[in-house]
């Protein structure tokens, strides 16, 4: 299915909100993942030696890291229906699909950082959530998984045998 002119106008219009606080949501974002799978912290190179009691929100790399993917799919979503596909730089997507096979990202992480994403729009914009923009959203964040996922596919076929 396409990304249809309401999908559009409640994700552009979620994103005009977020945006001015990016950061901060960007953070919850990731705080939420780890949350659902504390697990997922081991993925991230830059966390491995982060220590258990070092909180994870003032972690530098964790931010910036944070900021990037979080803008990233945001602004992936709100380009759509423009483009008909997911917009992301061709290299940009080559380097995130060869990372994620790297770091052995499978689809139940996909659907970790998909309840992640929806649960952290959902608290940064409550009065604005409902079902319809939960559906864009998921609608949004499935194109680009899928993009990553293909991606995934083409670096783990042109990866060495282990």
């Amino acid at each position: 299915m396409g990304f249809t002119e309401r999908q559009e106008e409640l994700v552009l219009s979620s994103w005009k909100a977020m945006k001015k606080d990016a950061e901060s949501i960007a953070l919850k974002f990731f705080l939420r993942i780890f949350e659902i799978a504390p697990g997922a912290k081991q993925m991230f190179p830059f966390l491995r030696d982060a220590g258990d009691d070092a909180p994870l929100e003032n972690h530098p790399k964790l931010k910036s890291h944070a900021v990037t993917v979080f803008v990233m799919a945001c602004e992936a979503a709100t380009q759509l229906r423009n483009t008909g596909d997911v917009t992301v730089r061709e290299a940009t997507l080559k380097r995130l699909g060869a990372t994620h096979v790297k770091a052995g990202v499978a689809d139940a992480h996909f659907e970790v950082v998909k309840t992640a994403l929806l649960d952290t729009i959902e608290g940064a914009v409550p009065g604005m959530w409902s079902p319809e923009m939960k559906g864009a959203w998921e609608e949004a964040y499935d194109q680009l998984a899928a993009a990553i996922k293909e991606e995934m596919k083409k670096a783990a076929a042109a990866a060495p045998p282990a």
